[in-house]
């Protein structure tokens, strides 16, 4: 059988397919429309990141597809009931990258509140800012606010409690009462009361028509004043021009940002200059490690799938 790869996969994961199906694997197939939909066309399977849309034409090329892997959790760029009407599995790598990313959410906190990060060039040219930098805070004693309690948000929570946070959580799939809160040491609270009495908030539920703009002007504006916002979930569910405004008037005391309405940002984004942002090219769940995890877990499951 055809399995077609549109994205980087780990090698070694691929040479485990190639040994069972023949396997077109070109990082840069995504790039190349016209070539992807003639590889998908004679495809039984194909395995994806999140540049890939399976939707629209692509989708309607998989004539003979029988499983679309997704080397990542976030099935946003996926027709997944589209999918199902033609009789195709989606796989995503659930939980596979997890660590990866909760340890970005974490660090990322702590660097954020610290905020002493930036002065290698003053203390390299002989300048010595050590009075602007010693007004940062320690992560200790903090409250971590997670918006979605999935396993990446789960991860996140068992890391910052470790360091001493206390944890609350918001999740609009869980009751209020379910008792997956309590198994992870998680306070759940309701939206409003997140984002009042949080020092970092972090985001991890999926881009869907409810959590679209979830943090817009008004919801920013009551978060808790010098609050750290980290988006690692999706694009979209923070209005990116609020959070600009809210970093530049000081009513927020960092972001980070490693998701983004359109990817990559366009020369001269209103996000650009921002005070106390941090930007990454979605990359949080990408680590050597993690991607060795996803890439073989996604391996296993397309061959399972496939021997059926």
């Amino acid at each position: 059988m055809k399995i077609v790869i549109s994205e980087f996969m780990d090698e070694r994961a691929v040479a485990r397919l190639a040994a069972r199906h023949d396997v077109v694997h070109e990082p840069g197939l995504v790039d190349e429309g016209d070539r992807l939909l003639r590889e998908a066309a004679g495809a039984d399977a194909l395995i994806v990141r999140n540049r890939t849309q399976v939707r629209g034409p692509l989708l309607d090329a998989l004539s003979r597809c029988k499983v679309v892997g997704r080397l990542g959790v976030g099935l946003d760029n996926i027709d997944v009931d589209g999918c199902a009407e033609r009789g195709i599995t989606v796989i995503p790598a659930t939980g596979a990258n997890a660590l990866a990313v909760a340890e970005y959410v974490v660090g990322t906190a702590m660097l954020l509140l610290r905020g002493a990060y930036g002065s290698t060039p003053d203390v390299a040219a002989g300048r010595w800012p050590r009075n602007a930098l010693s007004t940062g805070r320690e992560s200790t004693g903090k409250t971590l606010g997670l918006i979605g309690l999935g396993s990446i948000g789960r991860e996140t929570g068992r890391l910052a409690r470790a360091l001493g946070l206390h944890v609350v959580a918001f999740d609009p799939a869980l009751a209020a009462g379910d008792r997956v809160y309590a198994d992870h040491g998680v306070e759940p609270v309701d939206l409003d009361g997140l984002l009042a009495t949080s020092d970092v908030v972090s985001l991890h539920v999926p881009l869907v028509d409810g959590t679209r703009d979830l943090l817009g002007a008004a919801r920013i504006a009551a978060m808790k004043r010098g609050a750290v916002l980290i988006n690692t979930a999706r694009g979209g569910i923070v209005d990116e021009a609020a959070l600009a405004a809210a970093l530049r008037s000081g009513h927020l005391g960092g972001a980070a940002l490693d998701v983004f309405v359109d990817e990559p940002l366009a020369a001269g984004s209103l996000l650009e200059s921002c005070p106390n942002l941090l930007l990454t090219p979605h990359i949080a769940g990408v680590t050597v490690e993690a991607n060795e995890r996803v890439s073989f877990l996604i391996a296993d499951r397309v061959i399972e799938a496939l021997d059926r």
